[in-house]
């Protein structure tokens, strides 16, 4: 693929219910097969996705100056002005024009760094993702999946750091991270239930005490 031709991601969704076969990852399997036709030069990825709500998206990008791999913990709004390769970029540089300045992801990325343990490469924290298409996806899914997803930037390959390497890290941190993700709804789940009882407690009994 040059980098004037397009690609186009179609996704389709999974079981649910009582759904074991969704028709809709069965078409976008046959439209795969099929492709979009000799006269036009997209290339065609797909992909499926889970019917989840609070499914863990996880990008994973490079960035060319580093020596670690970063794990970003927030995406920002604005400064989007480098174009990416077919020369766009967004209006004035922003994301979401109403949306928040920086949105955080709900997976503590400090917590994670310190627990993902990858022997011959560091694992370190970050809360710059660099305000390009990487950034600018990550904003997008923390916006739109209320905070469920992650970003990882990784370094260039090199003889110290091959592909195989990269691949067992993020094996780790995203193990490290669907750790942190139950940890956290745990928590959430135990705070609902003191809520419940303290509110239950405040409740009047009906009787009249004398």
């Amino acid at each position: 693929m040059d980098s004037q031709s397009s690609c186009v991601v179609v996704t389709g969704f999974g079981p649910f219910r009582q759904h074991l076969v969704n028709s809709s990852w069965e078409a976008v399997k046959e439209l795969s097969k099929l492709g979009l036709g000799r006269d036009m030069e997209v290339e065609l990825r797909i992909l499926q996705l889970p019917v989840d709500y609070r499914e863990l998206v996880v990008h994973v990008g490079m960035d060319p100056t580093a020596k670690a791999i970063f794990l970003e913990q927030c995406g920002k709004n604005w400064g989007y002005r480098d174009a990416d390769i077919r020369g766009f970029h967004p209006e004035r540089g922003v994301c979401l024009p109403d949306g928040p300045e920086v949105i955080a992801s709900g997976v503590s990325m400090r917590a994670v760094s310190r627990r993902a343990v990858v022997e011959g490469v560091e694992v370190a924290f970050s809360r710059d993702a660099g305000r390009y298409v990487c950034d600018y996806t990550y904003y997008l899914s923390l916006h739109h999946g209320n905070g469920c997803a992650a970003l990882v930037h990784v370094p260039p390959l090199s003889p110290s750091l091959p592909a195989s390497l990269l691949g067992k890290a993020l094996q780790v941190i995203i193990q490290e991270m669907l750790e942190e993700t139950e940890k956290a709804r745990s928590q959430r789940l135990v705070h609902r239930k003191l809520s419940l009882c303290d509110s239950r407690q405040g409740e009047p009994t009906g009787r009249l005490l004398l």
